[in-house]
């Protein structure tokens, strides 16, 4: 049932340029994620999983396909629906924090509901930053704060209107390795406890491990997936999966039909 996803491609293709010069980043992506789901997509540079993001998330168009966010048909929407569905549906998570320093984390988590034309909601930006842990620092400004701080105030900044999905682009991509475990796992909580579904673009296998199902893209298309088959548990369990993704991201990435179809 189409309520069942918290996102849907069919048939999603996005090429730059034309003729022989033609870019194709996404060759015909089919994809559906449900509600409360972790997701994690991998693959080389130049496979695609920026331009999958951007598709998914309505930050850029695909040339053919449908994109649908909770059911929303985004393909064909006028840009103004698009810019206001984004503030209130959809959190985002980056590697670089794109916090503003001139103010407060308070004011930096209420952000979408100013952008979106609604009153900030004081209450409710209290209570995520008590779940990211932050508190007793709303009213800091982000250059008071650490990185990894500063990474919870952009989750709790996605994570106040209640989106339909999370996309993270390699939010831990800035952070040393104990602090980028303990987003992470910031992420993963708000998967188990508030039901929110996370769709994140990594590199690093102990990265993806956090997540239900590894999406792994080359040459524009999805090749393949792994599950997760046990819930994040001891660390040797976390290793071993990491180390799973790592195997088949290398097996993937440097098998004869993949070496010959980039050439």
């Amino acid at each position: 049932m189409a309520g069942d996803w918290a996102v849907e491609l069919h048939g999603v293709r996005k090429r730059y340029g034309r003729g022989r010069t033609a870019v194709h980043a996404l060759r015909g992506i089919d994809l559906t994620l449900r509600h409360g789901s972790y997701t994690a997509v991998m693959g080389p540079s130049g496979s695609g999983k920026s331009t999958f993001l951007q598709c998914a998330a309505g930050l850029d168009r695909p040339t053919a396909g449908a994109v649908r966010l909770g059911g929303t048909e985004l393909t064909g929407m006028k840009e103004n629906k698009l810019t206001a569905l984004r503030r209130t549906r959809i959190g985002f998570v980056f590697q670089a924090f794109n916090l503003l320093p001139s103010l407060t984390v308070e004011q930096n988590v209420v952000l979408p509901m100013r952008l979106a034309g609604h009153r900030p909601d004081r209450r409710r930006a209290a209570e995520v930053l008590d779940q990211v842990g932050l508190a007793d620092k709303a009213r800091r400004r982000p250059g008071q704060l650490s990185g990894g701080q500063q990474q919870r105030v952009a989750i709790a900044r996605a994570l106040v209107t209640r989106p339909d999905v999370v996309f993270a682009d390699e939010p831990t991509g800035a952070l040393d390795t104990t602090t980028a475990s303990e987003i992470l796992a910031l992420l993963r909580h708000s998967v188990d406890t508030q039901g929110a579904t996370v769709v994140m673009v990594t590199h690093d296998p102990a990265a993806a491990a956090w997540a239900d199902r590894v999406l792994f893209l080359a040459d524009g298309e999805i090749i393949d997936h792994l599950d997760r088959d046990a819930a994040p548990g001891s660390a040797v369990h976390s290793r071993v999966h990491a180390d799973r993704i790592a195997t088949r991201m290398t097996s993937l990435t440097t098998s004869p039909l993949r070496t010959e179809a980039a050439a």
